[in-house]
């Protein structure tokens, strides 16, 4: 198992193998699972994200229980028909993506977590854009996933991926790096720059805190989501134009570890500081549990 951004990167170099392929190959030793397995496999993830970027933004869009977030996926769809989008409608595109996704996830649809549901939004957000932009075909896409999936098992392994542990740096941050180091190998980048790539997303993620409102998964989680695509897409673009990120990945990891243990708990996914603590906050919690429940 890979257990550092640059033993995977020398081994990729060394084998002259790309990094999914490495990836496949592990899974391959470590499940004594067959590769048609293994690829059959990540394919179901592959259309489960497809179908949650196409359910949120179809007809009037989905909407969770709570009534806090849902319809602004198909709002962005509606947007983007205008053509004048001040982002440019690729990246618009990335975030519809990214929002239809969690949206779904937060109106208790099916979602692949990637690494968490929390952060379902930023991976089908990249890939699905550019299954557009590069003319991706199925297989590509697989690949890409296997990418991240390399990527995100070295941050799983050194940093951890969950909000209650790190904050939302290690949710949306490690699926912003994710994506950002598996968009650079898709399209055509090295090794290196997919490292670069990782670093960079996750820097510029550093120290994001994890304070949903009312203790659930949809604000502001939705739209961080947003975030995580744009940062993918733009660090990806960054490597691959020959920027580096000064700071070795493994040592970005290191450090996102040690932020994320120094966040006080109230902006730990406990739903008790940050956003979730505002006035505005408070009120959406006692109205959907009640002001008893609310403050227990």
């Amino acid at each position: 198992m890979y257990m550092s951004v640059a033993e995977l990167v020398d081994a990729a170099k060394t084998t002259k193998k790309p990094i999914y392929e490495l990836m496949i190959e592990q899974e391959m030793e470590t499940s004594q699972s067959s590769r048609e397995d293994i690829i059959k496999t990540m394919g179901r993830n592959l259309d489960v994200m497809e179908a949650a970027v196409k359910k949120g933004a179809e007809g009037d869009g989905v909407f969770s229980t709570t009534g806090l977030t849902g319809g602004e996926a198909v709002k962005l769809r509606d947007y983007r028909a205008t053509g004048k989008t001040l982002s440019g409608d690729i990246m618009m595109q990335a975030v519809q993506n990214a929002i239809s996704t969690n949206e779904v996830n937060a109106s208790m649809g099916v979602v692949c977590a990637t690494p968490t549901a929390g952060s379902t939004g930023t991976l089908p957000g990249v890939i699905f854009t550019l299954r557009d932009r590069l003319n991706l075909t199925r297989e590509q896409m697989i690949q890409f996933l296997f990418t991240a999936g390399a990527f995100g098992m070295v941050i799983a392994n050194n940093a951890g991926i969950a909000g209650a542990t790190g904050g939302c740096q290690a949710e949306v941050g490690s699926a912003s790096a994710m994506g950002a180091a598996a968009a650079v190998e898709i399209a055509g980048g090295t090794p290196d720059q997919c490292s670069e790539a990782l670093a960079m997303a996750i820097s510029n993620l550093m120290g994001l805190v994890c304070d949903p409102v009312a203790g659930l998964v949809e604000l502001p989680c939705v739209k961080r989501n947003a975030i995580g695509v744009g940062n993918a897409m733009i660090a990806a673009d960054m490597a691959l134009a020959g920027l580096t990120n000064k700071i070795p990945a493994d040592e970005v990891i290191a450090a996102m570890d040690k932020v994320g243990k120094g966040l006080p708990k109230a902006l730990r996914e406990t739903g008790l500081g940050g956003l979730a603590a505002t006035p505005t906050g408070i009120r959406m919690k006692e109205k959907i549990f009640g002001k008893s429940r609310a403050k227990a």
